[in-house]
């Protein structure tokens, strides 16, 4: 198999395989290393093989000194990996969204994985950039080992496990990267994308894992808001269902391709 090469650009990215070109994008506390796994089966994909990009974020692995908020960050992903299906998880599926609808023309198809279009509510949104602020804070003070294992143990995440390796990898990020990642681009910072999903004019895959009772609706309520949407539900997993339950998110992916 390929090795992995840099992708210039803003934000740190790597590439590995040759096709046509599926970007994976993490979520809070994460890395882009968190996708391999299923972006290396897409290297290899039999005749159908991709091109796969995995980019990290601001404020987040060999992105961490970057600062931007969604919209700039948008920027920075259409910059560094152009034309491409794009992939995102949480955080990164709510970048990816801004992306499709500042720069249409360059996302072929959308994935969106446990994200949200916003908060519709001006009060929900101020009360939680305001939670988003004091965990921002408690990042800088009990530092990124503490917090990794205080993140990965809320109820979101319904008995996710972190191996050595995952844990290593989270580590490697700083707390005031994270924290700044929260106060620029928190769900608290974003406004309400509700209205526009009208104007996504490529097919869009919304998914969730079936025990993540909140992002479940909402993924469904995406699918069934843009013109070709549809809805993948990950079975035995929680918000990150591309780590509990990696084969199922291959299988809705290839479903979804193949269309």
């Amino acid at each position: 198999m390929p090795d992995w090469r840099p992708l210039a650009g803003p934000l740190a990215t790597r590439t590995r395989g040759s096709g046509r070109r599926l970007v994976f994008v993490h979520g809070f506390t994460q890395t882009s290393r968190s996708w391999e796994r299923i972006a290396d089966h897409f290297v290899a994909a039999g005749p159908r093989r991709y091109e796969v990009a995995l980019v990290d974020l601001p404020g987040h692995g060999g992105s961490g000194a970057v600062r931007a908020d969604l919209r700039r960050t948008a920027d920075l992903l259409a910059s560094t990996t152009g034309e491409a299906t794009y992939v995102g998880y949480s955080l990164g599926g709510r970048v990816c969204l801004h992306l499709a609808l500042m720069y249409p023309h360059i996302v072929d198809r959308l994935v969106l994985l446990g994200a949200t279009p916003g908060i519709v509510d001006d009060d929900e949104r101020a009360q939680r950039r305001q939670a988003d602020e004091l965990l921002a804070q408690r990042i800088l003070e009990i530092g990124v080992d503490a917090f990794v294992d205080e993140w990965s143990a809320l109820a979101l995440f319904h008995g996710l496990v972190l191996d050595d390796d995952e844990r290593a990898d989270r580590r490697r990020n700083t707390a005031a990267g994270l924290a700044d990642s929260l106060r620029l681009c928190g769900a608290g910072t974003q406004l309400s994308l509700w209205d526009r999903l009208v104007e996504l004019n490529m097919p869009v895959l919304a998914m969730a894992g079936a025990l993540d009772t909140k992002f479940v609706p909402v993924a469904e309520r995406i699918a069934a808001s843009v013109p070709d949407g549809a809805f993948g539900e990950i079975h035995d997993a929680g918000h990150a269902a591309h780590l509990q339950q990696p084969m199922q998110v291959i299988t809705r992916l290839e479903t979804f391709l193949r269309r």
